[in-house]
């Protein structure tokens, strides 16, 4: 197997990992990427990029990373708090006036972030067109009752976290979320990272800048099996599980120019794995003389506001402002770190102890939520250079 990039020296063993998710856990196409105090340490990247496996992976390509774009997308009200224009104990609807009926008054903006806001579902799902507007899905989530008390429990807000954040930003700032990351995050880090696909870059490079996702090569070795209530719960069609992700009905085609094009907060970002490692580096230090979050801030991102069995997830989930934390079922790099991975294997995190940020981005759908096997390989060889230093 043909892996290209480097590691510095002492991070051999994230290389020996990588080449073994190919050899034994059925990568198709993938990169990884690491920081440690705002210098990259680790810029790897091998297999094919598109479907029928003629295109080489290349370093500037990047990958849908599905609900990893949920911890770039947080980053946004949490740099608006830091700038003072937005209270996260503020209710949601005084910043948007049409978002307190039905039963939503007391919707803080924090219960966005924290996945407490009772509204992971709706009753009435989106098809794929509609949702390709982001009206749509604002007015959606607007238009909804919970299905908890707010603030009083915790779910994964799978695809209703990205209308709840994009319909708050659009109120405070007058621009969506993906022109605000694009505007004050992308463009000052320097970051290949997308929240809405330019179509400069769809264009780009021999197989288009962005690989589909496709299914991964067998992987003898590779055992997911998720626990019997968990499988009941995406089964049963009336589970809050099964109708958090049917949020969008049928599920979006997420290989398609439009939906790439489509800023959806929730799971619709694209990015290198360098672009997802360096937006990391930049919330906890300094990369090339830009910072984005104090460190008051990335302590907010950090600091537990969930945990718990998680309603819609059925697993234990722990969650800060925006990010997903160390334990449960998303194990990171220390009880630090936080993040989000993406369904199907992306992950990115930061972990403010060690100075490590990391990035990891795969064309290779797995049915993993939140510890995918590769991701979680790349993780354990990170912690074992950090143990041996």
């Amino acid at each position: 197997m043909d892996v290209h990039g480097t590691v510095a020296e002492g991070f051999e063993p994230v290389r020996d990992a990588f080449v073994r998710n190919f050899t034994a856990l059925g990568d198709r196409g993938a990169a990884v990427a690491v920081y440690r105090d705002g210098r990259r340490v680790v810029d790897l990247w091998g297999g094919v990029r598109d479907i029928d496996g003629t295109a080489p992976w290349e370093r500037g390509t990047a990958q849908v990373v599905r609900s990893a774009t949920k911890g770039v997308a947080a980053a946004v009200p949490l740099l608006l708090h830091l700038r003072g224009a937005l209270d996260l104990d503020a209710p949601v609807g005084a910043y948007w006036p049409g978002f307190k009926a039905h039963g939503k008054e007391r919707v803080l903006v924090r219960h966005v972030l924290n996945h407490r806001a009772g509204l992971p579902l709706l009753d009435r799902p989106l098809t794929p067109g509609e949702a390709l507007d982001p009206r749509r899905g604002i007015e959606a989530v607007a238009a909804q009752s919970p299905v908890w008390e707010p603030g009083t429990d915790h779910g994964y807000h799978a695809l209703t976290y990205g209308w709840l954040l994009d319909g708050l930003v659009r109120r405070v700032t007058g621009r969506g979320t993906g022109e605000w990351i694009a505007d004050e995050i992308a463009r000052p880090l320097g970051l290949d990272l997308w929240l809405g696909l330019p179509a400069a870059e769809e264009a780009a490079g021999r197989a288009g800048r962005v690989g589909p996702l496709t299914a991964p090569e067998p992987a003898g070795g590779l055992r997911v099996r998720p626990k019997r209530a968990v499988t009941a719960a995406y089964e049963d069609p009336a589970s809050l599980t099964r109708r958090a992700f049917a949020a969008i009905t049928p599920a979006a085609d997420q290989n398609t120019p439009a939906y790439r094009a489509a800023a959806l907060p929730a799971a619709g970002g694209i990015a290198t794995a360098d672009g997802l490692a360096r937006f990391y580096a930049g919330l906890i230090g300094e990369v090339d003389g830009v910072r984005l979050f104090d460190a008051a801030t990335a302590e907010l991102a950090r600091t537990e506001e969930s945990a718990g069995p998680d309603r819609v997830l059925v697993v234990p989930t722990r969650f800060g402002l925006g990010y997903m934390l160390h334990g449960g079922a998303s194990p990171l790099l220390s009880p630090a770190s936080f993040g989000h991975p993406g369904r199907g294997g992306s992950l990115g995190f930061a972990d403010p102890e060690s100075g490590i940020a990391f990035g990891y981005v795969t064309n290779g759908f797995r049915r993993t939520v939140t510890a995918d096997p590769r991701a979680q390989a790349l993780v354990k060889a990170v912690r074992a250079v950090l143990e041996t230093a």
